[in-house]
Parts: structure tokens; C-alpha cells; sequence
């Protein structure tokens, strides 16, 4: 007899059920049911893509029926081990609860390695409880990640009642799974047997609550989320003390905290579940508060390379736009254009986001709507996918662009909305009247909180912060003036910050950095700042005037890296949209420069932007004639026919056009004779993807097959002049 008073099977079984399986069949069956026949690899938890897996998510992988026992058992010491191994690691919450599961593991880990040493072969009943602790196991596995994961302390905090209840389901079910077990049947030491029997009885009594430390923590993060709720900024002892309970001590891992929930966010917004966002708002607005003002004296130099890619390497020249087509709140392209009762049009995802967060006025005009109804712009619509397929753009990238910066326009809460507010003018005191190192951390937050967040820039804006940014520039600092021209740039993508920049004289300055900034970095920085500040007339007609901004253009990507040649392509491109710059662009040599360009670099992408630009000087005659004069017609032909994007082969039949059209015919002469070509010509013809494009590719095709009839006919004529003399 078992001390349990259960029936111990006889040591020698045979074709019928043991008693004590008899006894206990209700339970056995139900533990099989649960069990799907999944797919089974050894060591599973430890085989997942962690990156992938989101926090307090548990994708078990259930042991299937025919999974040998020795593997089994190996991959539960595997997983047991592991556990344990969390013994040594620091746990900002859960304390008590993740200290006895660990112990509780511990014991079994020892269970298992006798299972293994003294019992080589097992039966169902036991191979069938050893999976259900395999599948329990790879729960408690994560929860041990989970809490320890760096980043996720704050979130981990807010969600303690929920991370209690799961260490206190996966212990019931080791309990369970323990009660099952057919103990006597296993040959192990008895002391073994004996602790496993005290275990599972401690299993199914042990409370799994909070420690009053997180309990006090916790109250201590809602208390200062409604101070910020009501406009009343948090004492800092206050804020100090939650970070040292939570281990957050310096900069880094403040910043780890916000991407975490910036993925979180992120993650809740693909995922079409909102529910967590408010909270998950009101923890960053918190955070960052904490990061931009509690950690001043933090070294932050080093999250740079992390945290911005130093890299502003415009994605495509196709990202350029009109400003009709663009969306007044997103500043992006319009996919699907929308009219509200006011008469202005957004894009469709951007005001339902507006929509949605509570807000019934006109972005633009500030109007109460009359209603909420959206009419479709088709006429805009069209436009713009006109404009989209004789430039290139991707209308489905743009969509998903539109998707992921649209959820930005608002910020999520009340408690995020007053933070960032706070925030914002404390990094602009700080930016007037701080030291060099608070100028230059204060112009890193900007940097950092405005990358992708519309509602950030727009507080940072109203902030005043721009005429100060503006004055780093002119620093001596290699970092504060990087720091500041970066800030800037996310800036000039709100029309406000462009219009505000623009107002404090900032094109000078910008232009400086582009000439003679310290680092190469910032030179390319304030090329892309040119492009996003090139999307209005106005302000194209104003860089036209200024002497210095195409010629600085053209000299940084003469000697830029492959990023800030990018940019300088692109921004050229833009401020050519104003026909009068082509002039000035082609009398600072842009024309040489970019031939130069485009027969060295070995990047699709960037040639395509260097025969876009072309493609718009050579509208222009002197433009044609010094394509002409630079022999380049040879270089032409051969992008045509090796260049991969659809983009790049209409540019090049632009340009071939423009220089037919200007130059005559001793350009028509020598393309009449490159076959090659017309079977390029036709193919754009016959793909009828841009009307544009298909356009000149016909008027190309006529003017070469005009060639050659007429030469045609004149080589008839001749022939039959010298037939009449000779007669």
C-alpha cells in the first residue's frame, strides 16, 4: 500500500489495467483529452524564436503520443535545468512566486535525473504525466523570461495580478499532473518518491500573491499616471523611488522600457486589439518623462547608433510628392482620399484615427464637424494613382506607411497627452537657458521622441523648441549640432515644423550644415531636411533664390557617402519640381556631376534617382547639350537595357526623348540604328502600367520610325536619280 492509502500495481504487469490505474481511469482520461496530437521537438522551449514571441504569450508545443520517453525525459531535465537556472538572475517583480517555482522545479529536476538513472523503460500512464509537465513546464519557462526580460519591468509590474495567477495555474497543474503520476511504479530512492509526494501536496495548497512591495509600486505608477491624467506634473522622488524598486538605473534602460512599449503598441495596433493601449500609452508618456528629465547626467552617447541609424537615408525617390496628394495629418501620400463635411480632404486611415480618439473638428480649419461622414475623392484619387505610376511610387508600401505612422496622431491617453506635454517644454527651457551637455541631451529627446510619433512632434512644435534647434546648428559641438540637425529633420516632416523653420530663417543655417557640417552624418541630415522642406512652392521658390543651396547640393554628392549622395539626388530632385531651379541646377554643374554618379555606383536604387533627375534637366536644351557634349548617349542606351527597376527604363527613355526632341537629328541618327532600343520602346507600350510613360515611349517610337522612312525614301530617291542619269 502507498502511503496514501492507494493500491501500488503489482511490479509485474500484465494484460490488464493495474488497480491503481483502475482507480484513478476518470483522471487519466481527462489528462489524455487535453493533450493534442501536436508535433513534438526536444527541448521546444528552448528552440522558439524569442524575439517574435510577445511578453505574457505562451506558444507550448504539446509532446505528441509517439514521442519516444527517453527524449522526453531528456527534454524535461533540458527544460527543468533551464528553469532553475533563473535562480541567479534578477526579478524586479514576482520575487516570491518566481523563488517557489524554482524550488519546486528544482525537486523534480532530481526526480527526473533518478527516473532517468534507475528506471530505463516507462509505461503510458507515466509517459502520459510526464507530457502534461513537459507543456506546464514550457509555461513556467516563459513567465521566468518574461519577468526578467530587460525592457519590460514596467509593463510586467502593471500586469502582476495577471502574472501571479499564471505561476499559480502552472504549479495546479504540476500538482495535477503529480496527483496522476503512478509514483510506486517508478523505480527511484525512496526519499525521492517521498519528496515528490510532500511536493505535490504543497503544489496544490501553495498561494501564489503579490509581494507588497509590487502592490506598493504599483499603487505608486497609477497615483502619478492620474497626476499627469490631471495636469499636475509628479513629484521626481516620487517617480526615482518606482525606478530603483524596478532595478531602472540609468538612461539605457529607461530607453530599453520605451521601445518595449512602442513595439507593444505597435504589436496592438496589427493585431487590431486596442485594449492595451491606453495603458500601454500612459506608461510611455511616463517613461519618457523619466528618461528626458530624471537621467539628465545619464551617458546617452552611446544609444545613437541604436536608436536613429545615423543613417537618414531617404527610402526612394518616389516618397516625393505634390502637396495636394499628401495627407494634411499624416504628411504622407494620400492611398485613399476622403472628404469631410468642411471640404477638406485627409486620408481615410489618418481621420478615422482622428475620428476615433474623440475628436469632431477639422484638423485644418478647426471647424466642428457637421458630421462624420466620409465621401470618397475619386477625382483625387485617380490623380494621384496616375501620378504614382509615371513616377513609381508604391502605392502598397505607401498604404502600410500610412497604417503604421497613422497611429500616432493622437496620443493614446490622457496621461501620455500631459507627459509629453510637460516633457516638451522642459526640453525647450533646457534648450534655451541649460548648459552645452543639457542643450545637447535635450536636442537627443527631441530626436528620439519626434522619429515616428506625430503627436510628439506636434507638442514639441507648439513647444517653441525649433529657434533653438536652429541655434545648434551653429555649434562647434560635433555631436550637439548632429543632435540638433537631426531633431530638425523630424521636425520638417509636421507642415507646422517646416513652416516654423522656415519663418526663423532656418534654410541658412540648414544650408551651412549641408556646406560645412562637422560630420558627414549631419551634412546628409540637412539634405534630407532640404527635401522634406521642398514640399511646398513657396518654399521650393525660396531655396531657387538662395545661391547657396543647389550648389551645396551638387557638391555633397560629389563627396558624400552613398547615404548623403541619396539624399542630396533626392532633394535636388525636389527643389527641381519649381521648373526655374533646372536653370541654376545645370549652371552648377549638376549635369557632369550626376553622369558621373551614375556610371560609378553600383546601387539600382540610386541610379534610378540619378536618371530621374536627369530626366529633368535634359527637358531643358542646355541640359540635352551637355548630356550631348559629355558623350554620355552610349551610357543611356546601356541603363536602359541593364537596369532593373520599370522606373529607371522610363527615366532613360525620357531622357532619350528630351535629347531627340532638343538636339535633332544627330541624336534620331544613331538611336535609329541600336535595335535594342525599339524592342524596349514597345515593351514599355505593350505593359500600359503608366500613361505617362507609354506616351513618350510612342512619340520616341514615331520619331525613329519618322527617321527612317524619310531616310528611307531619300536613299529611293537618290537611286532612282542616279538610274535616270545613268540612262
Amino acid at each position: 500500500m502507498r502511503s496514501d492509502g492507494a493500491t501500488c500495481p503489482p511490479k509485474s504487469c500484465g494484460l490488464s489495467l493495474p488497480i491503481y490505474l483502475l482507480t484513478t481511469e476518470i483522471q487519466i482520461v481527462q489528462l489524455r483529452n487535453r493533450i493534442p496530437k501536436l508535433f513534438f521537438i526536444p527541448s521546444m522551449a528552448l528552440t522558439i524564436d524569442q524575439d517574435s514571441r510577445r511578453v505574457l504569450s505562451f506558444p507550448v508545443v504539446q509532446p505528441c503520443e509517439g514521442i519516444s520517453p527517453a527524449t522526453l525525459l531528456e527534454s524535461l531535465i533540458t527544460i527543468s535545468r533551464s528553469i532553475c537556472s533563473y535562480k541567479s538572475k534578477f526579478f524586479a517583480t514576482q520575487r516570491r512566486n518566481a523563488r517557489e517555482s524554482i524550488r519546486q522545479i528544482e525537486i523534480l529536476s532530481i526526480f527526473f535525473e533518478e527516473i532517468r538513472d534507475h528506471s530505463p523503460s516507462m509505461w503510458n500512464p507515466i509517459v502520459l504525466c510526464l507530457s502534461e509537465l513537459h507543456h506546464t513546464f514550457q509555461k513556467i519557462q516563459f513567465l521566468m523570461e518574461d519577468c526578467t526580460r530587460e525592457g519590460a519591468r514596467f509593463w510586467i509590474l502593471m500586469k502582476s495580478h495577471l502574472v501571479a495567477t499564471q505561476f499559480q495555474v502552472s504549479i495546479r497543474s504540476v500538482a495535477t499532473a503529480l496527483d496522476v503520476l503512478p509514483l510506486n511504479s517508478i523505480e527511484v530512492p525512496y526519499e525521492t518518491k517521498e519528496l515528490v509526494q510532500m511536493l505535490s501536496k504543497q503544489a496544490r495548497k501553495a498561494k501564489f500573491v503579490l509581494d507588497p512591495g509590487d502592490e506598493e509600486a504599483m499603487k505608486m505608477v497609477i497615483l502619478v499616471m492620474n497626476q499627469f491624467e490631471n495636469k499636475v506634473c509628479p513629484t521626481v522622488s516620487m517617480m526615482e523611488k518606482i525606478l530603483d524598486y524596478l532595478g531602472i538605473k540609468t538612461w539605457g534602460d529607461c530607453h530599453e522600457e520605451i521601445k518595449f512599449l512602442n513595439e507593444e503598441i505597435e504589436a496592438e495596433c496589427v493585431g487590431c486589439d486596442e485594449r492595451e493601449i491606453p495603458l500601454l500609452s500612459s506608461l510611455l508618456g511616463l517613461l519618457s518623462y523619466c528618461r528626458g528629465i530624471i537621467f539628465e547626467y545619464s551617458d546617452f552617447s552611446g544609444i545613437l547608433d541604436q536608436t536613429d541609424g545615423r543613417n537618414n537615408n531617404l527610402e526612394t525617390l518616389s516618397c516625393l510628392n505634390p502637396e495636394e496628394f499628401l495627407c494634411p495629418i499624416s504628411l504622407e501620400l494620400m492611398t485613399d482620399p476622403v472628404t469631410v463635411s468642411t471640404g477638406q480632404t485627409y486620408d481615410r486611415a489618418s481621420i478615422k484615427k482622428w475620428l476615433k480618439s474623440g475628436n469632431f473638428v477639422c484638423p485644418v480649419t478647426g471647424e466642428k464637424l457637421a458630421s462624420t461622414e466620409l465621401v470618397p475623392n475619386t477625382s483625387l484619387r485617380k490623380l494621384i494613382q496616375q501620378f504614382c505610376t509615371e513616377y513609381g511610387v508604391s502605392l502598397a508600401k505607401s498604404r502600410k506607411k500610412n497604417r503604421d505612422i497613422s497611429r500616432t496622431i493622437s496620443p493614446g491617453s490622457p496621461t501620455n497627452e500631459e507627459a509629453i506635454k510637460f516633457l516638451s517644454l522642459l526640453l525647450t527651457s533646457k534648450l534655451c537657458c541649460g548648459t552645452d551637455y543639457q542643450k545637447n541631451k535635450a536636442a537627443h529627446e527631441i530626436r528620439l521622441l519626434s522619429k515616428s510619433n506625430l503627436f510628439n512632434r506636434s507638442c514639441l512644435i507648439e513647444s517653441g523648441c525649433v529657434p533653438y534647434l536652429l541655434a545648434l546648428l551653429h555649434s562647434t559641438d560635433p555631436a550637439t549640432q548632429e543632435n540638433g540637425m537631426s531633431a530638425l529633420l523630424k521636425l520638417s516632416k509636421q507642415p507646422k515644423g517646416q513652416k516654423v523653420i522656415m519663418q526663423n530663417k532656418g534654410l541658412n543655417s540648414i544650408v551651412g550644415v549641408l556646406k560645412t557640417g562637422l560630420k558627414l552624418e549631419s551634412r546628409q541630415t540637412a539634405a534630407a531636411t532640404i527635401f522634406y522642406l521642398s514640399s511646398t512652392h513657396e518654399n521650393r521658390k525660396i531655396m531657387g533664390e538662395n545661391h547657396e543651396t543647389i550648389p551645396a547640393l551638387i557638391e555633397l554628392i560629389k563627396e558624400g557617402t552613398p547615404c548623403g549622395r541619396k539624399n542630396s539626388v533626392v532633394a535636388l530632385f525636389a527643389v527641381q519640381i519649381r521648373h526655374k531651379n533646372r536653370q541654376k541646377a545645370i549652371e552648377s554643374g549638376a549635369v557632369p556631376v550626376l553622369l558621373n554618379l551614375l556610371s560609378s555606383c553600383n546601387r539600382f536604387e540610386l541610379k534610378t534617382d540619378t536618371l530621374a533627375v536627369l530626366s529633368t534637366l535634359a527637358d531643358n536644351i542646355t541640359g540635352s547639350i551637355q548630356i550631348l557634349e559629355a558623350a554620355s548617349l552610349p551610357l543611356i542606351l546601356r541603363q536602359l537595357q541593364t537596369i532593373e527597376t520599370r522606373a529607371g527604363k522610363e527615366y532613360c527613355i525620357s531622357i532619350l526623348h528630351s535629347l531627340c526632341l532638343n538636339c535633332g537629328d544627330g541624336v534620331v541618327s544613331i538611336l535609329a540604328k541600336d535595335a535594342p532600343l525599339m524592342s524596349a520602346l514597345y515593351s514599355v507600350i505593350a505593359d500600359g502600367t503608366s500613361s505617362h510613360a507609354s506616351k513618350i515611349a510612342r512619340s520616341l517610337t514615331k520619331i525613329l520610325q519618322r527617321f527612317s522612312e524619310t531616310r528611307a525614301a531619300f536613299q529611293i530617291a537618290e537611286l532612282r536619280q542616279e538610274h535616270f542619269v545613268h540612262v
